[in-house]
């Protein structure tokens, strides 16, 4: 029920978090910020850890601190109380990396429990006489509280951030429990969860994940681990904030949920009905989402930065390209599962663009920072045999055709609706048009000051539009490669664009986070969007043409609602409102009941008619004495 937080501003605070309101303030009478918390079994107690190097303890049921406990040496990072509340003993470590137990009847430090050559980071209790600490030293060990020594240490071989006892009762089989006993769960710099067994200070099981395993701390380390006992799950949290849920009987990944997203250099809808999204974040791992829960898939293959993504038509197979220099192709299950299928090598360097055939999934288009374009077939074997979910490890794929494209980075590149057209940007300004087939230039489009962030296709015409740094959005016909229209109101590049609305207006993203919709037809910027903070990278929209989702370097990812037709209906409810009133006001005039007529037209905001009124009424006998009793009775803004 009840979350408490500690801030930098000395303060604690009690939150009633199912209704987000915060329920009580007061000051944590520390003279540095709280380092660490801990609520007793019956929730009555808090201790808070401080980084002026004392405990405090507080009742929470008559709110005031009963304890202050001195002693400890530099911030004490680790609190916790005894399970057997009866006892009233806390324990806590400090920088001397030393366990210290505290007596609460006394507020002395009863006893040093003392063998960590580094810093404790969590104490698990086993039952009342039994305690298992560990420590990024490397070793986790279990401590006899009845004679205040050491059982037991056990090398874990990793710096150790969380170690989690598994219950006596259920059936951890699976995790290679084979004896009656203690086990615990480790947490730390390797980025897994191992179970170990007290009794003979094994490894049991490791847990198989699908990156390279690192000694030293890195972005995958874990940071935190807990067991849930009531959900029946361990949930850990990593170094770049990803919070993943597992069965506790068997650790099999239940949900993951992604906590930060860095720069995102681009997002695309994903699924047969637009319900997940896929995020290439400033990392070489891709993040697929589903809308609905928020649940995270991570995808390892990559080695380096994912730079663009792209779909195709139906929604299940999708593209990454990256700076390693390859593309990948990825299909998703039924079930959401992603797996790679297929990886293309051959650019000699980074890949910034990627757009994937639009009729069928028979080819993808990419192109590089070395200026060249390359056409690359997938055999209908490869998609047959990813429907059928038969490839283990993804297939090579070779580009059929190379171009150079371009003097310098090709910055966009898009296929034609009818997959016979292949339209390039580049940062020398120009756009080309080029033949799918052999890949030939058909036509330069000439006309932008600064370079082509961005090009598109019409979904309807044979147009195509362009987006530049020098902040202005071009169509150009694709018969004579004349410009059409030239869209101006950006105050900074714009780095995407997209057709809405069934080809009748276009959407575009600036580098200063603003989003501003266009009206083709009368040239018109008839909405600006202030969603974001920073560049945005990605824009898309869904395939029922009602939903955008945009990503920024503010590491934001937003979806966008069109409500055209709920703010016209609203519009419309109110003007039928409006003809009723006036109606009415009418009815009231010719039936002469000046008195009701009167604030009536007030409302309507018709001062003509409120002038007849009361000359009306004022012609009435006793009528002024009415229209002194109705003014009275008016509204402030009325009156």
């Amino acid at each position: 029920q009840m979350l408490v937080t500690g801030s930098r501003a000395l303060l604690l605070q009690q939150w009633d978090w199912r209704e987000s309101r915060c329920v009580r303030t007061w000051r944590a009478v520390h003279t540095a910020p709280v380092a660490a918390m801990a609520f007793d079994s019956t929730s009555t107690l808090l201790a808070t850890g401080g980084c002026d190097s004392t405990i405090k303890i507080w009742d929470m049921l008559k709110q005031y601190c009963t304890h202050n406990l001195k002693g400890s040496s530099g911030v004490v990072h680790l609190v916790e109380f005894h399970p057997d509340i009866s006892r009233l003993q806390v324990f806590s470590s400090s920088i001397d990396y030393k366990i210290r137990i505290w007596d609460l009847k006394s507020s002395k430090c009863v006893a040093l429990l003392d063998g960590h050559f580094s810093a404790v980071t969590s104490l698990a209790f086993a039952d009342g006489n039994t305690l298992v600490s560990s420590g990024r030293d490397k070793i986790c060990m279990v401590w006899d509280l009845k004679s205040r020594e050491s059982k037991r240490t056990i090398p874990v071989y990793e710096s150790v951030e969380a170690a989690v006892l598994l219950p006596e009762k259920g059936d951890f089989s699976q995790l290679g429990v084979k004896k009656e006993g203690l086990h615990f769960v480790t947490a730390g710099s390797k980025g897994v969860l191992n179970v170990w067994a007290v009794a003979t200070a094994a490894c049991v099981y490791t847990q198989p994940v699908p990156f390279e395993l690192k000694e030293e701390a890195s972005e995958r380390s874990l940071t935190q681990c807990l067991l849930v006992p009531e959900r029946n799950e361990i949930v850990t949290v990593s170094a770049e904030h990803n919070v993943v849920f597992y069965d506790a009987q068997t650790l099999q990944l239940r949900k993951q949920l992604a906590g930060y997203n860095d720069e995102v250099l681009d997002v695309k809808f994903l699924g047969p009905g637009d319900s997940h999204i896929v995020v290439a974040t400033n990392s070489p791992q891709l993040k697929v989402f589903e809308l609905a829960t928020s649940h995270c898939q991570i995808l390892y293959g990559h080695t380096e930065t994912v730079l663009a993504l792209d779909v195709f038509r139906k929604g299940l197979m999708f593209v990454s390209c990256a700076k390693d220099k390859s593309l990948r192709v990825w299909r998703m299950s039924k079930g959401g599962r992603v797996t790679c299928v297929a990886q293309g090598l051959g650019h000699a360097h980074g890949v910034g663009a990627v757009s994937c055939s639009r009729l069928k999934e028979s080819f993808i288009v990419t192109s590089s920072q070395d200026c060249t374009i390359k056409i690359w077939n997938i055999p209908e074997s490869l998609t047959s045999k990813a429907k059928a979910a038969l490839i283990s490890s993804p297939e090579s794929l070779h580009a059929k055709v190379t171009e150079r494209g371009h003097d310098k980075d090709i910055n966009s590149v898009a296929v034609s609706p009818n997959d016979k057209l292949i339209a390039t940007g580049s940062q020398d300004r120009l756009a080309k048009l080029w033949a799918c087939s052999d890949c030939s230039l058909l036509g330069v489009f000439r006309g932008h000051k600064r370079g082509v962030w961005c090009v598109q296709f019409s979904p309807v015409d044979q147009i195509l539009a362009t987006s530049s740094a020098d902040g202005t959005l071009k169509l150009w016909g694709l018969r004579d490669f004349s410009c059409l229209k030239t869209f101006e109101g950006h105050d900074a590049s714009v780095l995407k664009i997209i057709f809405v609305s069934r080809g009748t207006q276009l959407l575009s993203s600036g580098s200063d986070g603003l989003l501003k919709l266009w009206t083709i037809k009368t040239n018109e910027c008839v909405k600006t969007l202030d969603g974001h903070e920073d560049k945005i990278w990605g824009l898309h929209s869904n395939k029922q043409d009602d939903t955008v989702v945009t990503a920024s370097s503010d590491s934001c990812i937003m979806l966008w609602k069109d409500v055209t037709e709920i703010e016209e209906k609203e519009a419309q409810a109110k003007e039928e409102e409006q003809i009723m009133k006036e109606q009415e006001l009418s009815n009231l005039l010719h039936e002469k009941r000046y008195l009701k007529a009167l604030g009536l037209a007030i409302s309507l905001d018709r001062p003509h008619t409120v002038l007849m009124v009361v000359k009306a009424i004022l012609k009435e006998t006793d009528g002024r004495k009415h229209l002194e009793e109705n003014i009275v009775r008016l509204r402030k803004d009325q009156k």
